[in-house]
């Protein structure tokens, strides 16, 4: 199996929020719109959005009234106080606010008018000598954590 593109699919109460949420703060464009159904994208790595309004009968009958509920959509991103700035003095709904996890981890978190909260990480990095493993995919650098006992 070769994974091409991955999509989260989303069952909002307002598909139109929603879309104006992810376009406005998170810069999301529009690839395909319905009535109650839209399709978000980015030019980078970030997962595609599909949100669907609650009830549409394209979803099985068991699954119409669900709602995005007990989720969080995180994206690792870099420049993360620059990127709090920007939302906050954009009026963005931080429900979150900035703080450093012990094991490295930078994050904040925003909630979307339908509450989907979408978490922005930063992971702190514990030595400019860390390994670097570089993979066809990404990039990754070894992170501060517990287990990496104290830095030299």
């Amino acid at each position: 199996m070769n994974v091409s593109a991955s999509t989260l699919s989303l069952t909002v109460a307002d598909v139109d929020a929603s879309r104006d949420f992810f376009r406005t703060h998170l810069g999301y464009e529009v690839a395909m719109a319905d009535e109650g159904f839209v399709s978000l994208t980015r030019a980078d790595a970030a997962v595609d959005i599909v949100l669907l309004r609650k009830g549409t009968e394209v979803l099985p009958a068991e699954q119409r009234d669900r709602e995005a509920t007990g989720l969080i959509l995180a994206f690792t991103v870099t420049g993360l106080d620059a990127e709090e700035a920007r939302l906050r003095a954009a009026g963005a709904p931080i429900t979150m606010p900035l703080r450093e996890e012990p094991w490295g981890e930078r994050l904040f978190q925003l909630t979307d008018p339908n509450g989907v909260v979408v978490q922005l990480v930063e992971w702190a990095v514990s030595d400019p000598g860390t390994v670097v493993t570089v993979s066809p995919n990404a990039t990754m650098t070894g992170l501060a954590a517990p287990s990496g006992g104290p830095s030299a």
